[in-house]
């Protein structure tokens, strides 16, 4: 909660902080990693940042949690920061790095607004930069401490024991721990984050969903090719695909992330397009390792058949279940196409039967989720029952729309 003395002043200067806050995230990040460019191995994807991805992310979530101290002092975005959190966990991130964080993000500030930011703005916006930095450290020591490990205890060598060529562009990965430790079981839904060694000396982060459930020993991740391997967008997918093969090791987190499949005995429907299948896959795979009851469907949307990743691992684990059904949509129709059951075209669900009750997740492209969150709204399905998964920075922030 926000100090009656920065309350005044956060609610004056929010305007025109908001309306600057792209290019403060962009001088933010241009300054710290001038001054740290070690904060680049290993710690932040560079991908994200050639493309403007993380610097429109961490804009939205600043304005965002801003926002909520004026407007809710009662609440707290919790969805937003759980989903930070996560991210952070998941890449061994330090409490003391959020210091650093402070004092490059209050250079932004200054240096783009000028002679706006007095010391009593100053001030102001300290506060809220160190009340969301605190509610962070706090929930992700919590998260630490529920993993029963330390920051630099989150990674560990895997090897790959098999390599999958799912699609053209979709490579699954089956890799096997190399020691005895215990392995933190993955919930349904999770990721893990890889580093990978570039071939310019600098670790790369990144975040795959596991996309099968763990036997205790295995895990399983899906990993699509970003074309233009000289981009850093690329890097880390077309490395994988290229030079990965078994017997290699990789380094991965523990499991984390937010969007987990909730233990529960209403309908489930999963809504995926493309590479959005991952996540999903790993549901159903845990749904299918349990021999659940709940009614379950999946509404899938893709190019064609052929570009249709971990199809036949879902359409097994599919078939596992007493009460599953599956509908896709493919812009190019295959030759034996099920009338009752797979579609032209785009996803369209207006002529689809829905479970009552249900509990939604989406994954896929942004404009996809969009339309399928707003067409189940326009049915009557809660907000709260949707849940979305976004791969990289969530640009989207649809809880706050």
């Amino acid at each position: 909660m926000l100090s009656d003395t920065s309350r005044p002043v956060i609610e004056a200067t929010l305007p025109v902080v908001g309306e600057h806050i792209g290019e403060i995230a962009r001088r933010f990040y241009a300054h710290m990693f001038n001054e740290k460019p070690e904060l680049l191995d290993g710690l932040f994807n560079r991908g994200n940042q050639a493309g403007g991805k993380q610097q429109l992310a961490l804009a939205g979530s600043v304005a965002a949690f801003a926002g909520y101290l004026v407007n809710k002092p009662d609440e707290l975005p919790d969805h937003l920061l759980s989903r930070i959190s996560h991210k952070h966990v998941s890449l061994g991130l330090r409490p003391e790095q959020y210091g650093v964080v402070h004092n490059h993000l209050m250079w932004a500030i200054g240096d783009v607004l000028g002679e706006a930011v007095t010391a009593e703005v100053a001030a102001a916006w300290d506060e809220v930069y160190w009340l969301m930095a605190n509610v962070l450290i706090n929930a992700e020591r919590d998260l630490y401490s529920a993993a029963d490990l330390a920051p630099e205890d989150v990674w560990r060598t895997w090897r790959v024991v098999r390599k999958i060529r799912e699609t053209d562009d979709v490579v699954t990965f089956v890799v096997e721990r190399t020691d005895d430790r215990d392995v933190l079981p993955s919930l349904p839904g999770q990721y893990v984050s890889l580093k990978a060694l570039m071939l310019d000396g600098v670790h790369q982060p990144r975040q795959y969903s596991l996309t099968r459930a763990d036997d205790g020993r295995h895990r399983q991740f899906s990993v699509k090719r970003v074309h233009g391997q000289s981009t850093p967008d690329g890097e880390v997918s077309n490395l994988l695909h290229s030079t990965v093969e078994v017997g290699d090791e990789v380094l991965l987190s523990a499991p984390f992330g937010d969007v987990v499949l909730q233990s529960s005995v209403r309908p489930v429907v999963f809504a995926s397009a493309g590479i959005g299948i991952t996540p999903m896959a790993g549901m159903i795979s845990h749904l299918a390792q349990s021999a659940s009851l709940r009614q379950v469907t999946l509404l899938h949307a893709d190019n064609s058949a052929a570009s249709f990743a971990l199809r036949d691992q879902v359409q097994a684990d599919l078939a596992k279940l007493s009460r599953a059904s599956s509908l896709t949509w493919f812009l190019e129709p295959s030759g034996d196409a099920q009338p009752d059951s797979e579609f032209t075209g785009f996803m369209d669900l207006s002529a689809v039967d829905l479970p009552a009750d249900a509990e939604y997740y989406l994954c896929g492209p942004l404009p996809f989720m969009q339309a399928v969150r707003s067409s189940l709204i326009a049915r009557g399905v809660p907000p709260r029952d949707i849940q979305y998964e976004v791969f990289g920075p969530d640009l989207w922030l649809a809880d706050f729309q």
